[in-house]
């Protein structure tokens, strides 16, 4: 993911009910045989720590998949076939942004597909190993791949899964995102101080509190002295309380793209609505069920941290 930037606090009233099917991610990568693409070409020595640098969508039909956020976000593809293994790299304006992986839902089992998010580490193995100190679980061990880098995939102490990435080409430098790229990740968790406490052992977050009128704690996760993602609780009344990670694609029109989304078959899950800074955001799922951020965000806002 490209940018990061002072953000303002989310509130998303609905959690994933479901067993995400993100968690089958990396283990069906880890038995396919082709090479996952670099995060940069040419290759960096930019790294930071606790930033959001890529996301990997598992989805039951991967052309159908491919179709919706092409005809969304513009992105292409670059699909691979390996054995029984398919995946994508979605491309925007030439640059790789994430990947699609299709993976059948057996018959009879009632899981949601979703996208993984992963987290930008040195060290893979140390971060897990100081991850399941603290109250984490593996959910697919560590995996070298020689052009992307190693990564492993986990569950917080409330369950929400992410995966960490020790990318092999350097971390992707921070700049504004363009539309059609990924601008912001939220974790909606039971208790957010707990969980960014969590995550500020792995990544060492400088955390802080925004100001709320709900009565409700949302705290901004920082590094390199740029907010990285929000944490924040489930507001009253939510009906399902499984605590996730959320990411968000900018866009020029928030409204526009929703009716784009219902139109090619998805659904909206949280209606446009003008967020703190002053744009549209809004949450939608694509036609498999993975929830998905639109958001609009103005050239001009800051990148620095809050104080």
């Amino acid at each position: 993911m490209s940018s990061s930037f002072r953000r303002p606090k989310y509130i998303l009233p609905i959690g994933l009910g479901s067993l995400l099917l993100s968690v089958m991610c990396v283990s069906a990568l880890r038995a396919a045989s082709f090479e996952l693409p670099p995060l940069n070409n040419p290759a960096s020595t930019e790294h930071h720590v606790g930033k959001v640098v890529w996301a990997d969508l598992v989805t039951p039909d991967l052309a159908a998949a491919e179709r919706f956020y092409g005809g969304l976000f513009g992105w292409t593809f670059q699909t691979i076939h390996t054995g029984d293994t398919d995946y994508a790299v979605a491309m925007a304006d030439g640059r790789p942004v994430g990947g699609l992986l299709q993976k059948p839902i057996p018959a009879g089992e009632h899981r949601q597909s979703a996208w993984l998010t992963f987290i930008a580490v040195r060290d893979v193995d140390a971060a897990k190993r100081m991850a399941l100190a603290h109250g984490a679980k593996v959910v697919s061990d560590s995996k070298t791949y020689p052009s992307r880098g190693r990564q492993a995939v986990l569950t917080d102490p409330e369950g929400a899964v992410f995966a960490v990435l020790a990318s092999s080409s350097g971390d992707t430098p921070d700049f504004l995102a363009a539309p059609g790229e990924w601008i912001w990740s939220s974790l909606l968790a039971k208790d957010p101080g707990a969980e960014a406490a969590f995550y500020q052992q792995l990544f060492s977050y400088d955390v802080f509190d925004l100001a709320s009128e709900d009565g409700l704690e949302h705290l901004i996760l920082s590094s390199d002295d740029f907010a990285r993602a929000s944490a924040n609780a489930f507001p009253a009344g939510a009906a399902r309380r499984h605590s996730h990670w959320l990411n968000f694609i900018r866009v020029d029109n928030t409204i526009d793209v929703v009716a784009k989304v219902v139109a090619a078959g998805g659904r909206v899950l949280v209606e446009p609505h003008v967020d703190r800074h002053g744009g549209q955001a809004a949450v939608v799922a694509d036609p498999a069920g993975a929830p998905i951020g639109l958001m609009e965000w103005t050239d001009s806002d800051s990148k620095v941290e809050p104080k």
